[in-house]
């Protein structure tokens, strides 16, 4: 039986090869942009099996809308995928007021307001499946992206505690935890902090760091495995994308592990005696 899924952002990286990827098995898919012009390819190429909407995600009264507007249309949201956002690069310091709160609004708010808009949708249904597309960065942190980070630390801390809350009315949660690919989200959608001379040494290292051959993956790959993950009877909380994220997300919890470890007995003094 094919689908009714709704993805955000779904103009250009991940959420158009996934939209494009669940149309052509047959799904039905709300996709939703910034720029309704720029979603007129997949109108043109699926027709009736495509629903466009214009939708800026920080708009909270507008993400009830187009969610209502997706049940009307096909009469029920079996997916939501929460893929709308954008990097933030700059070091902690660097970042504006502003610039901080725009990543904010949007990867974290965002995903927070069309979450609760299928909601309800999804509880009359007694079935749905939520994807958040957070990042192997919602798990570890990397240099001159500590606002991105700590937008998708806060998806993650979210997402885990809705998952716990609405496992009863028949919905899954998942989140989608690629390592870097090569989308524009680094290049076109990204936006830059004004530098500070200081931090270059930093912002060289993580450069080459990122500019080992095949560090970046490829987009398209990614596809199966989103199928794979809509399809599951049973999906996982977390999936990790690429191949770079696993051994990463590994190194980091066996180090904090080992500092939890090394520092149990102060932690249980500081308990207090009962």
């Amino acid at each position: 039986m094919s689908k009714v899924i709704l993805i955000t952002g779904a103009s250009r990286g991940f959420g158009k090869i996934w939209a494009e990827a669940f149309l052509k098995r047959g799904d039905r898919v709300v996709a939703t942009g910034r720029n309704i012009e720029a979603l007129q390819g997949l109108s043109d190429q699926f027709g009736d099996q495509v629903l466009p909407v214009q939708l800026d995600v920080n708009d909270r009264q507008a993400c009830v809308e187009a969610v209502n507007r997706a049940k009307e249309h096909f009469g029920r949201i079996d997916v939501l995928i929460n893929n709308a956002g954008y990097g933030l690069f700059g070091a902690v310091e660097e970042t504006s007021e502003q610039e901080a709160r725009s990543q904010m609004e949007t990867n974290f708010f965002g995903v927070l307001w069309v979450t609760q808009a299928v909601l309800p949708i999804m509880r009359a249904q007694k079935a749905g499946h939520i994807i958040q597309v957070s990042s192997y960065l919602g798990l570890i942190a990397a240099p001159v992206l500590g606002i991105y980070n700590a937008s998708k630390f806060a998806v993650e801390g979210l997402t885990e505690t809705l998952a716990l809350e609405v496992k009863a009315f028949g919905i899954n949660v998942s989140l989608v935890e690629p390592n870097g690919y090569a989308t524009d989200w680094s290049g076109e959608s990204a936006f830059q902090a004004k530098p500070m001379e200081i931090y270059g040494p930093v912002k060289d290292a993580f450069q080459k760091a990122v500019s080992v051959p095949g560090f970046f993956g490829q987009p398209a790959a990614t596809a199966e495995a989103i199928i794979k993950l809509v399809d599951a009877p049973h999906p996982p909380l977390r999936l990790l994308l690429g191949s770079f994220a696993y051994p990463s997300v590994r190194k980091v919890y066996e180090e904090r592990l080992a500092s939890f470890e090394e520092w149990k007995a102060v932690s249980e003094a500081a308990h207090g005696s009962n």
